[in-house]
């Protein structure tokens, strides 16, 4: 089994950053890919980012393209998303998810372990 568990979220004023944080524990591999997720009061879960399971390979939300950057430090079993330029519409819990595998993965659907989430709240 897989621990997930996000840190990193709190509130900030539009175009303000923050960097939240997914350590993984328990029975992870070295093929283990990672994504963030987010969902909004009363929507759905949407993708955001995901690197595959060396941090060669990156995927963003076309609504975070360019202000988001997703990273992971493998020593530390941590994935990590820069947000930057932060608008109120990202305002959502985010998530950390994992699996194994060696590609990158855009689909909830695809991940198995999930962290407890973390709220992240931009003030306009």
């Amino acid at each position: 089994q897989v621990q997930l568990v996000e840190s990193g979220g709190g509130l900030v004023q539009t175009g303000g950053s923050l960097r939240l944080s997914c350590t993984a524990s328990g029975r992870t591999s070295s093929m283990f890919a990672m994504g963030w997720f987010r969902q909004a009061p009363g929507k759905e879960r949407e993708f955001v980012s995901a690197t595959n399971w060396s941090g060669g390979s990156q995927d963003y939300a076309d609504s975070v393209k360019g202000r988001f950057t997703i990273s992971r430090d493998n020593a530390k079993n941590t994935v990590y998303l820069q947000m930057n330029s932060l608008k109120p519409e990202d305002t959502a819990v985010y998530y950390c998810a994992g699996r194994v595998g060696m590609s990158r993965y855009t689909s909830r659907y695809e991940y198995t372990y999930w962290g407890q989430g973390t709220q992240v709240t931009v003030s306009s």
